[in-house]
């Protein structure tokens, strides 16, 4: 950092600055949303399990960040197209310009802190593999991990200028691959080492709080508009067109998704609803700011389509992928690079001012095809193996097994985990039984002093509301 001898006299555009402490600000708030989202997928007894782990992990990823992960992905004397050096450890060297495309007015400390919020919304998504069943403790090591092996050379790849995806011409203009697919496709990982649920008596595992998955839902949808928007670095028509671009892919997303559960059902589904935008939303991430607006309304009725599918690859290859991250985050970012090598219109991605790129199909580029497709094979690929190998190796490590053994997943994870919970009817049966002087059990009938009928309506309105 600068000291008394140097001096900063570089005068740096003010607006450019703000954008960026803006979308800083914005990307944050899309990891409150997600809290509330977790918390409101889960099961009454482990919401606040879910409220705690992404905040935790928020904060592992803010460090990581700091400590060498902004070096890692974004140093500029890197010498290979995989990973970057060591140039920036500790946020150092951030004095000079960081030059992206014609424009080098940005203030490279506000490029690093703007960027870190990325790697946390990433680690923030992911950790929702762990609903109900996984202990926090050993995924703080496995944040680090994964931050450093696969979030910062995929990273590197794609958004360096030294990275093999950004010389060889891959569009992904705010995280297709870095964010979504390696959330998803990790977190499917995640959920097969950590195994199904065990609770045999509960065959829906229905989300417990509807309301605070809506609130999540706009969160994420507001914090989504600076991700997007600001991705370009400066304020341009490009960011306009990103964010118009995402508002119109989240609205057919979450209509279609929406329209299918009603096809099934008969009735309309909050949670498919909030499910639609989101695929949306990250279906929209890797092209907001590459394709025609008409495009996007194809893309969102094609994701909110496919990714409602999706969610029955976990039945399929029978992985408990509780908050269906693959579907909604991998399986849309698929989706929405794959667009790219379709619909990637030339003019669009010169509404910043200075991106020239030949564009997909449309603009008859037709080797954008294999190229796209080859990324998302690598992202994909990659984040799968390499978070296989920290899952392996990490539960092997004592005091680091992944998983809670079955009394306490049935106990609740804001019991056996936090010690808090997120609601207050946990305490009130405990002082019941402390006054009463029964033993605590998971049978009801053997342990509240009811008559049977008393019995069986105590056990159907648990079961109705989730706990």
């Amino acid at each position: 950092m600068a000291t008394s001898s140097h001096v900063w006299t570089q005068a740096y555009d003010s607006t450019t600055v703000i954008t960026l402490v803006l979308g800083t600000c914005l990307v944050l708030i899309m990891c409150f949303g997600l809290a509330y989202l977790y918390s409101g997928l889960a099961r009454r007894k482990s919401a606040l399990h879910m409220v705690f782990s992404v905040f935790f992990i928020l904060l592992i990823s803010i460090f990581q960040w700091y400590f060498w992960g902004y070096s890692l992905a974004f140093s500029r004397t890197a010498t290979n197209k995989f990973i970057g050096n060591l140039h920036n450890f500790g946020y150092q060297n951030l004095e000079d310009n960081y030059t992206a495309g014609a424009n080098s007015n940005i203030p490279e400390m506000a490029f690093a802190n703007f960027q870190g919020m990325f790697a946390s919304i990433t680690a923030c998504i992911y950790i929702g593999a762990i609903c109900e069943r996984g202990r926090i403790l050993p995924f703080i090591p496995f944040t680090f991990c994964w931050l450093t092996l696969v979030y910062c050379p995929v990273t590197c790849w794609i958004w360096n200028s030294s990275g093999w995806a950004y010389k060889w011409g891959v569009l992904d203009y705010a995280g297709g691959g870095p964010v979504e697919i390696l959330s998803g496709f990790s977190g499917f990982v995640i959920s097969y080492f950590l195994g199904p649920r065990k609770e045999h008596l509960m065959i829906n595992f229905r989300p417990h709080n509807v309301s605070l998955i809506t609130i999540g839902t706009m969160l994420l949808w507001f914090g989504w508009l600076g991700f997007n928007g600001l991705t370009c670095l400066t304020p341009s028509l490009k960011s306009v067109y990103a964010i118009m671009n995402t508002n119109l892919c989240a609205a057919f997303g979450g209509f279609t998704w929406c329209l299918l559960d009603f096809l099934r059902t008969n009735r309309w589904s909050t949670v498919g609803l909030c499910s639609g935008i989101i695929s949306g939303l990250v279906a929209a991430t890797p092209t907001s700011g590459v394709i025609p607006l008409w495009a996007s309304v194809v893309l969102g009725i094609v994701s909110g389509f496919i990714c409602n599918c999706a969610t029955y690859i976990k039945v399929w290859l029978k992985v408990d992928d509780a908050l269906d991250v693959l579907a909604e985050h991998g399986i849309a970012g698929v989706i929405g690079l794959f667009f790219n090598a379709i619909f990637a219109a030339d003019y669009v991605l010169g509404y910043d001012g200075y991106t020239e790129h030949p564009g997909g199909w449309i603009n008859h580029h037709w080797s954008q095809m294999y190229k796209q497709l080859a990324y998302i094979g690598a992202t994909a690929g990659y984040s799968m193996m390499v978070t296989a190998l920290i899952c392996f190796v990490l539960d092997k490590v004592p005091y680091c097994k992944l998983r809670v053994d079955e009394e306490a997943e049935e106990a609740g994870m804001d019991e056996d985990q936090i010690g808090e919970f997120a609601y207050d009817y946990v305490e009130v049966r405990r002082n019941f039984f402390d006054v009463n002087g029964f033993e605590e059990s998971g049978n009801s009938e053997k342990a509240m002093p009811h008559s049977s009928s008393s019995s069986s309506s105590t056990s159907s309105t648990a079961n109705n509301q989730n706990v």
